[in-house]
């Protein structure tokens, strides 16, 4: 009876510990917005969802998603060759993972090592050497301090792409021979061909020609190397199936005829692995085949979508010589002219590259309290405006940024009830990231409407009432800027948009 206690105890236990690695191990909104921003190739609002989903979960305490995060973010910084903000990122997450440690957490060596290597990708896309180097140094302590296989095979991978990037091709070769040599000791196999294509890939990234065709030339030699070794461990377990199979027969039976159905049986075997093996082809034949056709499927929908904007746009410009003949008092001519104004501003934002704009040093306080000025005497009586601003500058493009706050303090001013309350608000979020935020005690959006907002012509409206064009324009100048513009899902007693810029 006590020994089925013990046992109900622990089976509890394991219970309670699998119920909260499912919840630690639980992503986030904000993660997996990112993610899907990510896969959009929408990298500056990825980045910005990725470096807010890392503080989230700091606060949390949930420090591996954390630093996941965080790395992610710092990755899509030095995609864009901002170094800068990418070295500062990464000493907030090294700083987090202190502060767990500090609190109790013991040392979390492996999450140091992942900090460690996007500096190394960093120091090897600069060509550092001598940085690049250190960082491989501080990656092997750390690796040892983890003791884990799964970190020092990582290491000599990374030990590899660093020699190689740097023109030390012996060196390269002989600490890939090392964790080649480790992998098809324990057969395997896949696992080497998977590192090798991370690095011809990581050669293509960094733009190391040197590194790719090395790679690939050794690659082919182990192909050839390894489907030997398969061959002859495939043989040596027919060779044994059959030396079993003939023991079998000679204990029991040594006739002929017995032997024959042995024969046979291995015959019906061999051909079963045949067929198997001819399905296997044709499955991945047709799978090359599906997914060549959908990649070209993609790059039509993307040039017919360019082309549709294109015509749009010239459909509205032609339009507009013409609407500006007819009698703007009337107010369907009015709406008509102010739906083709935004339907040329739409296509020329999305048709320009990001990162286009110039920026300026203005001062942050006075012209927060001048845009809210603009619409003090549109308000309904007694509503408050509230201006939250430092008396400092900063560097922002004020025509794209006036023109987003402006709508948006339109919209509150129209919305807002009597007796209610409308903010301006300017935050210094990092030494690289400024937000502006708007606030009302409005009626608010619901929740499901939130995305939609910000995509043009999804429905047809009265075009006397508004064309649904000014949030996906000041959208689009907000990505711009290297920013974005969103809704605070979490602010429940009205609305409030987050301008996230980064410069």
């Amino acid at each position: 009876m006590k020994n089925k206690k013990v046992l109900i105890l622990f089976l509890d236990m394991l219970f309670c510990c699998a119920i909260m690695s499912a919840q630690e191990g639980q992503k986030s909104n904000l993660h997996q917005r990112a993610e899907t921003e990510e896969a959009k190739n929408d990298f500056a609002a990825a980045r910005s969802s990725y470096i807010r989903a890392f503080e989230e979960y700091a606060e949390k305490g949930q420090i591996d998603l954390s630093v996941e995060c965080g790395t992610k973010a710092t990755a899509l910084y030095y995609t864009e060759n901002n170094y800068k903000a990418g070295f500062e990122l990464l000493r907030n997450v090294d700083q987090t993972i202190a502060a767990e440690e500090q609190k109790g957490g013991g040392l979390k060596p492996a999450l140091h090592y992942q900090v460690t290597k996007e500096r190394l990708l960093m120091y090897m896309k600069m060509r550092n050497s001598a940085r690049a180097l250190e960082q491989i140094n501080t990656m092997e302590d750390q690796a040892k301090a983890a003791n884990d296989e799964d970190l020092n095979n990582d290491l000599l991978y990374n030990k590899a792409i660093y020699y190689y990037s740097f023109g030390q091709v012996s060196q390269g070769d002989a600490v890939f021979k090392e964790l080649a040599s480790r992998l098809n000791a324990s057969k395997e196999y896949d696992k080497v061909d998977a590192i090798y294509q991370k690095l011809i890939a990581n050669g293509r990234k960094i733009n190391n020609v040197n590194l790719v065709e090395q790679t690939y030339s050794n690659y082919i030699i182990w192909k050839d190397s390894a489907n030997a070794m398969k061959l002859a461990d495939e043989t040596g377990v027919l060779k044994q199936q059959i030396a079993d199979n003939e023991a079998i027969i000679a204990e029991k039976d040594s006739s002929l005829s017995s032997r024959q159905l042995i024969i046979i049986a291995l015959c019906v075997l061999v051909a079963a692995l045949a067929a198997a093996l001819v399905i296997s082809i044709i499955v991945l034949l047709r799978y090359i085949f599906v997914t060549r056709k959908q990649k070209k499927a993609i790059k039509l929908a993307e040039e017919n979508n360019a082309l549709k904007a294109k015509f749009i746009s010239n459909i509205s410009a032609q339009l507009d010589p013409t609407l500006q003949k007819l009698n703007n008092s009337i107010p369907e001519v009015q709406a008509l002219l102010d739906f083709s104004s935004h339907i040329q501003t739409l296509s020329k934002l999305e048709n320009m590259p990001n990162n286009s704009v110039e920026l300026e040093d203005i001062p942050v306080q006075q012209f927060c309290e001048g845009l809210m000025g603009e619409i003090r005497n549109m308000v309904k009586p007694e509503v408050t405006l509230v201006v939250n601003a430092p008396k400092m500058d900063a560097k922002i493009n004020k025509e794209y940024v006036s023109h987003i706050l402006l709508h948006l303090l339109y919209n509150a001013a129209e919305y807002t009830p009597a007796g209610g309350n409308i903010w301006l608000d300017f935050k210094k979020r990092g030494a690289h990231v400024q937000q502006f935020v708007v606030a009302d005690t409005g009626c608010g959006i619901p929740e499901e409407k939130m995305e939609d907002v910000f995509k043009p012509f999804l429905e047809i409206k009265d075009l006397t009432k508004g064309d649904g064009l000014g949030l996906p324009i000041c959208k689009e100048m907000a990505k711009k800027m290297n920013g974005d513009l969103d809704i605070d899902p979490n602010f429940t007693k009205g609305t409030r948009f987050v301008l996230d810029l980064h410069t």
